[in-house]
């Protein structure tokens, strides 16, 4: 056995400071009075305008949908461009630039040419508005190709369909030839209709 007595870590006096006299701060005055050498908004003058923007006091503006979108002159020039083109848009179609349907005696009729192998397939739709008084009965058809100049005689396609009261009908019907354009007349006891057709 060793005659060396165990240490005790709480038992040892802690050593001196060789300098403990010495102030390590200055105590000029109170506390509230001390000079900071680092000021925070020297440092922020100095920033970058983003990060001036990040620390400045003043209320976030709230999520707004149209704020981003108007933000500065050329995005506002960019939105009320599109807003005005989808208000022409809208305003020509109300009015019925972009309609492509055909009015006989209060039916409105929507037609549509189908290319198919050598023949071409006519689908015509009728439709009639709730309340609207229309024409039914027979409607006599006759398709022929556009004639151009120095065309001899073209061929005739006869047909005929019967529109009733239902307020939307489909009639679909072979035409046994196929042309770039085609002319189409609906005749009914007291109107005649004609028009131009293009098989897609």
């Amino acid at each position: 056995m060793s005659d060396e007595k165990p240490v005790n870590p709480e038992s040892e006096v802690k050593a001196a400071r060789p300098n403990a006299k010495y102030k390590l701060s200055r105590q000029d005055g109170d506390e509230e009075h001390l000079t900071f050498y680092y000021s925070r908004e020297r440092r922020l003058a100095k920033a970058p305008k983003p990060v001036q923007d990040l620390y400045a006091e003043g209320k976030r503006p709230r999520f707004s949908l149209l704020r981003p979108l108007v933000g500065s002159k050329p995005r506002a020039m960019m939105f009320f461009s599109i807003v005005l083109l989808c208000a022409a848009i809208l305003a020509l179609s109300v009015f019925g630039y972009f309609d492509t349907s055909y009015s006989l005696e209060g039916n409105r009729l929507s037609i549509q040419a189908l290319r198919y192998e050598e023949a071409v397939i006519v689908a015509l739709k009728k439709s009639i508005k709730k309340g609207a008084s229309a024409y039914t009965g027979a409607v006599e058809l006759a398709v022929s190709p556009v004639q151009n100049a120095g065309d001899t005689e073209q061929p005739v396609f006869y047909h005929r369909i019967f529109f009733s009261q239902e307020t939307l009908e489909e009639y679909r019907f072979a035409v046994p030839f196929d042309s770039k354009e085609m002319l189409m007349v609906l005749q009914t006891e007291k109107n005649t209709l004609s028009l131009k057709i293009k098989p897609e």
